[in-house]
């Protein structure tokens, strides 16, 4: 019996030996395969995620200096307007005959000065005399220069070239300085305005080029920083900067939130490596590389990191395969 249970037991590790497979998954003549890529510099952009918001170049509410009866209106709602056209007619009936009887006074006065001056050449009339006549012709022209003044401020005028909203009042409307007629907006170019954080204040320069999106558009804008805060906000300590961007087609809108990727230094000669690549360990972090065939590790120094690559600032040559 012992004879025969020796013989089973030989029997199956044999045919356990010629059923087994050659080589398990992943290794190859016992040996384990791994994928690996080879370091090699290029041009790295380290960036800051910010939020910001889009406003309009220039916006004004529409109002006008005087009070008054709205006796024509000259803009359609959401059109666009060129600086200096008039927008809308207060009456100035009023002023204008004040402006009449002003300008009447006013030729008066010229002819009696004119004459003052004739008399006092022919010594007819004293110096005093003469220059009452003056006087009186220098009061009637400022008073007649105050009435044009005032006439002129009927007529409300675009202060820039832009797009009017919707309107709030309608010819025969009693209007007066408090009332806002419409809102008159320029959105071509528009400004960007965000906030960094106190550590990368010293980072961004005017006339940094960034990039952003705007919620419900896949298209990326280019916007240049033209203008920085001179100081930090003393709650949030953040510096507050503000970027110009073209938008000839008006697709962004004033209020709406911008996700913007703020360039914050350019390497040219940089050396990245996968993430996965990256072995944490207690004093630091290190890799494998491979040489004469063989892996080996090497200790690196990192500092950027985005979502798939490491930027490597020690440790690691071009052209090592890791």
């Amino acid at each position: 019996m012992l004879i025969a249970f020796g013989g089973l037991v030989s029997y199956r590790i044999s045919q356990n030996k010629k059923t087994a497979p050659a080589a398990q998954p992943g290794r190859a003549g016992g040996q384990l395969q791994v994928d690996g890529v080879v370091v090699a510099q290029q041009t790295f952009v380290d960036s800051l995620s910010v939020k910001g918001s889009i406003d309009a170049n220039e916006q004004i509410q529409i109002r006008s200096q005087v009070s008054g009866l709205v006796t024509a209106i000259y803009f359609k709602e959401g059109g666009l307007v060129k600086k200096g056209q008039a927008l809308l007619q207060i009456d100035r009936s009023e002023i204008s005959a004040q402006l009449s009887q002003a300008q009447t006074q006013q030729q008066l006065a010229a002819e009696n000065a004119r004459r003052a001056k004739l008399l006092l050449e022919k010594e007819a009339i004293s110096q005093e005399e003469y220059q009452t006549a003056e006087a009186e012709l220098k009061s009637l022209q400022a008073q007649t220069r105050l009435i044009e003044a005032q006439s002129a401020k009927t007529t409300v005028r675009a202060p820039f070239s832009g797009t009017v909203g919707l309107r709030a009042v309608s010819e025969g409307t009693y209007l007066s300085p408090e009332t806002v007629v419409a809102n008159l907006v320029n959105t071509n170019p528009v400004k960007v305005t965000f906030s960094v954080s106190e550590q990368y204040a010293n980072k961004v320069k005017v006339n940094t080029r960034l990039g952003f999106t705007v919620a419900g558009d896949n298209k990326q804008y280019v916007a240049r920083v033209y203008a920085i805060e001179p100081g930090l906000d003393a709650t949030t300590r953040t510096l507050q900067l503000r970027a110009l961007a073209d938008n000839p087609d008006g697709l962004l809108r004033p209020g709406a939130f911008a996700n913007i990727q703020l360039p914050l230094n350019k390497i040219d000669k940089a050396i990245l490596i996968p993430t996965q690549a990256v072995v944490p360990i207690q004093n630091g972090k290190k890799v494998f590389i491979v040489k004469n065939g063989k892996a080996k590790e090497m200790m690196i120094e990192t500092s950027t990191r985005t979502d798939t690559q490491v930027l490597v600032t020690s440790g690691l040559q071009n052209g090592i395969r890791c």
